[in-house]
């Protein structure tokens, strides 16, 4: 018994104390900004958001992520999974194509794309497609008296690439997209 006690101690201490140190230490040693949650710093040095966690830009002077089942809220992630059937899925989409309809009036139902009416399955995430970003133009740059070449560049100049340029689409992380418009003079 005085054994299996020693082996316990043991094996508490490695995996509970040792290990954990070692991949903090080295997470810290070799990349400290993903280590630290990838944080996104305004000019004032003042933390306004995660690279990785999308946030809810409510304000139509600003493009506009995806739909968030959980609100945002990092503190438990995930999603409804509804079925596309689920009738409380198509009263949800029906409410968000209606007012992304209302907000973006030069835009018909069938140029909505997909990212901008639909959860991720985390709920948080923080990029939407380039043709979603691109939809949004015509309003933001109405209220903002800006051109929508300016926008556009704006776009191409934050659009992401495949990730190691064979996983997943290109994206534009919406908060970065928006930090940038904020500095268009």
């Amino acid at each position: 018994m005085l054994k299996n006690i020693r082996v316990s101690l043991v094996l508490l201490l490695i995996c509970g104390v040792i290990y954990p140190l070692l991949m903090t230490g080295l997470a810290q040693a070799l990349m400290p900004a993903q280590a630290n949650g990838s944080l996104i710093t305004d000019a004032a040095g003042k933390v306004v958001g995660s690279k990785l966690i999308g946030q809810s830009f409510t304000d139509p002077k600003y493009f506009s992520g995806r739909v968030s089942s959980i609100e945002y809220n990092a503190a438990g992630s995930g999603s409804n999974n509804y079925a596309p059937s689920n009738p409380a899925l198509v009263e949800r989409m029906k409410k968000d194509v209606a007012a992304f309809l209302t907000a973006n009036q030069t835009i018909v139902q069938a140029e909505i794309p997909a990212d901008l009416v639909t959860n991720s399955a985390s709920g948080l995430d923080p990029h939407i497609t380039p043709e979603a970003a691109r939809v949004q133009v015509a309003r933001i740059a109405a209220l903002r008296n800006l051109t929508t070449d300016q926008l556009n560049q704006l776009i191409r100049n934050h659009t992401e690439d495949r990730s190691l340029g064979l996983f997943g689409e290109k994206r534009v992380n919406v908060l970065e997209l928006n930090m940038a418009l904020d500095q268009v003079k």
